[in-house]
């Protein structure tokens, strides 16, 4: 720094004020002079030409008998630079000033440091000093906007007094003025152009740079009005401006994020709120080409530059690798995505972009090849700077010890990386490369960090990379977020003798909105309410849905706990709504983390995740119909194409009873299956026997999923993230069988002491019982058959036994909403056993809960 502020005093500002003024709207900015007095950090327009030396600015501006002043037309803003003696009367630039701009005298207010000039007096007694700057106010009424230009004007104008030192009544002006301004930009029938209009005169009076100036005076009064003022518009932009106009602030967003970088530091707080403003104005601004074939970004009137954009994506990317630790907070986490948006659509829509940049590319690129570069240089920096920080993450969790706050912001970082890596060939499989290497950390920072609302898509593509417990986390998010409990829920009475069609009455007709927030579960004249009736409820519904005898599904040969669409479902008319009313409730089981025990066929959950079935995805399905494919194509070539099998291209069919013969495609009944067109022959047999024959069931059953999910896409993206396998302990639940010594260790008790006979004996008895009847108990005891793929760990909490004050002639009751058993003090294990043996009975312990 060439100088120092404290020896900046406020003349200093005031000149150069006028000065910055003067250059911005002279057509010839070479004939005035820069500062040279000015700090480094506050030349704001430094771009411009060295100061014109003696020889070539003429005598004029060193004869000390005349004074060299600019005059700048407040209607057109052009600057008149005009020369004249101490003793000059007012009225003689006036004269002069009409002789030019043709502006009667009579018309004519000239104004200096806010107060205007009377012709009558001179110019030494106006106080005019070398260099200064005048305005001249002319046909104000005829001007366009003449009120804005009025009120800037006069913001303007009280800064410079400001800067002069006056102090008192001059302070609430600026606050006042300014509100005045911003409640113009912010009429709710502003047009766009009468917007665009009115922050290019807010630019092209400078203020902005006045703002900044006193926002850096050495006056403490002066610097809180600046940052409170520059607050303010910031604010009002973005509070008062809907998101298309929003974006037409940016490049006074730009001006003061410009100003400030060159004063004060990057942490300062008011030159973070700038960028941050700016960054959320430019976010969603795509690339066009100007007239001049400079790349700008367009939004309407708004125009920034790709140049102007991407100095801020390198700021925040170097504050990113220096050091060990992350040194960003969430903002500028925030902050370097957003700036990050423009740039990559930008490259994208660059006519040599095709998919992905070569490296050898990025040197005969049309336009932003140093930039480009450069991006490619900071992928490699961050892919370093983040492989060190998730290996200290896999340390300290080896450790069982966190020493840092900042791992929260390491998923938005690395969607990042991701996203500049995806623009050059080969990038991201040098990103997937670091991430396998850091899995272990991947993993953790999903489960623990991962938040609704992000988008992790990035992620989906790669689950391999994921283990069961982070891929369920990532799809939780996914699905609606439960209401809670005192707001409305959808209320459902049920009969359980028409337990399938009053389900289905009142989930096929509620809004999907009423669903999603949570459902309020009731059986007819059954006094239990609560959590534990809605898991009963869940779990018997669904095996009604998926009962074969409904003929909606049919179970797999070789795994009669799977199912797929059955084709000759629409024996019953309403089967598509039925299917639609099926995804709606597997969808609200799985948002309400409840294990129903049902399982899809693989090939039905690869036709919901939108990927093609092969022939080792109907192995379970249909195992004759898998052999007699894989014949087909193992058999020796000379033989089929004897016409040994006799085979074309028709598929036949049992529907209702009766043989059906379908063409596979045109005319395939005169099309006989031969070695070289066996492949395609299976490929249509798989195609048309799982898919096209199921085609509207499982469309139906998507469109239920979707319609509590959001929509179609995350309905897809919900069964990609997850595994085959990864859906069947979500939906399912654990296969193994129910460990005593788990249900034990996540058991409390009140009345009784582990100790007791009672609780000894209860124990004893439950590890005597089959594994069907433990899940009888555990069905009476919760209302779920089956635990999360956790065991006992995965429940909402801990189970409890309570000891009643019943009489011991009773059986134990249940709180199922609670995880609670009650039971008396039994005399004797004999006694206990008997009362449990009653309640293990299947159609005993189903419904035997009570609130």
């Amino acid at each position: 720094m060439k100088r120092q502020l404290e020896d900046y005093d406020d003349d200093d500002f005031f000149n150069d004020l006028d000065l910055f003024r003067m250059r911005k709207l002279d057509p010839n900015p070479n004939s005035i002079p820069i500062p040279t007095h000015l700090p480094d950090q506050i030349r704001p327009y430094s771009n411009y030409p060295p100061e014109p030396s003696a020889s070539t600015s003429g005598s004029s501006l060193h004869d000390p008998d005349r004074i060299h002043f600019f005059v700048r037309l407040i209607s057109n803003g052009k600057t008149l630079v005009l020369h004249g003696k101490p003793d000059d009367k007012v009225e003689v630039i006036l004269e002069k000033i009409q002789t030019v701009t043709g502006i009667p005298v009579i018309e004519q207010r000239l104004i200096y440091q806010g107060r205007q000039l009377q012709s009558e007096y001179s110019l030494a007694e106006c106080m005019i000093k070398n260099d200064a700057g005048l305005h001249l106010v002319g046909r104000m009424r005829s001007t366009e906007h003449p009120q804005v230009w009025q009120l800037v004007d006069t913001l303007v104008s009280t800064i410079y007094r400001l800067l002069k030192g006056e102090t008192g009544f001059i302070c609430k002006p600026v606050e006042a003025v300014l509100v005045v301004f911003l409640d113009m930009t912010a009429k709710r029938d502003i047009r766009v152009n009468n917007l665009a209009s009115y922050l290019n005169i807010f630019q092209s009076l400078c203020a902005p740079s006045a703002l900044v100036m006193l926002y850096l005076s050495p006056r403490r009064s002066n610097k809180e009005l600046a940052e409170k003022s520059i607050r303010m518009f910031m604010s009002a932009c973005k509070s008062g401006l809907q998101r298309p106009l929003f974006s037409l602030c940016a490049p006074v967003a730009l001006e003061f994020c410009n100003l400030l970088s060159r004063s004060v530091a990057q942490d300062d707080p008011l030159y973070s709120l700038c960028r941050s403003s700016l960054g959320s104005m430019v976010e969603d601004v795509r690339v066009g080409r100007s007239s001049r074939n400079q790349d700008i970004f367009h939004n309407r009137m708004c125009m920034i530059s790709f140049k102007d954009v991407f100095p801020f994506v390198t700021e925040l990317a170097n504050k990113l690798i220096e050091g060990s630790d992350i040194n960003l907070l969430p903002s500028e986490v925030r902050d370097f995505a957003a700036f990050l948006r423009p740039i990559k659509a930008a490259i994208k829509d660059l006519p040599d972009f095709e998919g992905s940049i070569v490296v050898t590319m990025m040197y005969t690129l049309s336009c932003y090849d140093d930039e480009v570069k450069e991006l490619y240089s900071i992928l490699f920096q961050l892919l370093d700077k983040m492989g060190k920080c998730l290996e200290k993450v896999k340390g300290e969790m080896e450790m069982k010890q966190k020493e840092d706050d900042d791992w929260d912001q390491y998923l938005a970082i690395l969607k990042e990386i991701h996203g500049i890596a995806k623009l050059y060939q080969g990038g991201e499989d040098v990103f997937w490369s670091h991430m396998k290497l850091a899995d272990v950390s991947l993993r953790y920072l999903i489960v623990t960090y991962a938040k609704r609302g992000e988008d992790y898509k990035w992620i989906t593509g790669h689950t391999d990379l994921l283990d069961f417990e982070s891929r369920r986390h990532l799809v939780m998010l996914m699905l609606p977020e439960m209401k809670s409990e005192d707001e409305e829920l959808h209320e459902m009475l049920i009969d359980r003798s028409q337990l399938l069609s009053e389900s289905f009455n009142y989930i096929s007709k509620a809004k999907p909105e009423n669903l999603r927030g949570g459902l309020f579960m009731e059986f007819n004249n059954e006094e239990a309410t609560g959590p534990g009736v809605l898991r009963e409820w869940f779990f018997l519904v669904c095996q009604e849905i998926f009962n074969p005898q409904n003929a909606l599904f049919i179970a797999c040969p070789n795994d009669r706990r799977r199912f797929f669409p059955n084709p000759a479902s629409k024996v019953d008319p309403l089967h598509l709504r039925y299917f639609k009313f099926a995804g709606r409730v597997i969808a609200l089981a799985l948002m309400h983390k409840i294990q129903v025990g049902i399982m899809f066929d693989r090939t039905f959950f690869l036709q919901l995740a939108g990927i093609d079935i092969s022939l080792e995805d109907i192995k379970d399905a249909d195992p004759y119909f898998y052999n007699s494919c894989k014949q087909i194509l193992d058999m020796d070539p000379v033989i089929i194409d004897q016409d040994a099998l006799g085979l074309t291209f028709v598929h036949e069919i049992e529907e209702l009873g009766s043989m059906k013969v379908v063409e596979l495609i045109t005319d395939g009944k005169n099309i006989v299956v031969n070695s070289r067109n066996r492949k395609e022959y299976v490929e249509l047999l798989i195609q048309h026997r799982f898919v096209t024959s199921v085609a509207k069931q499982v469309a139906k059953f998507a469109k239920g999923f979707a319609d509590i999910v959001g929509d179609e896409k995350i309905q897809k993206l919900v069964f990609k993230t997850l595994e085959f396998e990864d859906h069947e302990g979500m939906l399912h639940g654990s296969e193994n069988i129910i460990s005593v010594d788990d249900w034990k260790a996540h058991t409390e008790y009140n009345g009784y002491m582990e100790t007791d006979p009672q609780i000894y004996w209860f124990w004893k008895i439950v590890e005597e019982m089959t594994a069907e009847q433990r899940k009888v108990l555990l069905f009476f005891w919760t209302s779920l058959k089956h635990l999360p793929i956790e065991g006992f760990g995965g429940l909402a909490s801990k189970l409890y036994i309570y000891k009643s004050n019943d009489s011991i002639g009773l059986l134990p009751s249940s709180h199922t909403c609670f995880y609670r058993i009650c039971f008396p003090s039994y005399l004797s294990k004999e006694m206990m056993q008997q009362r449990l043996n009653i309640i293990t009975q299947d159609h005993v312990g189903c419904s035997f809960g009570t609130w």
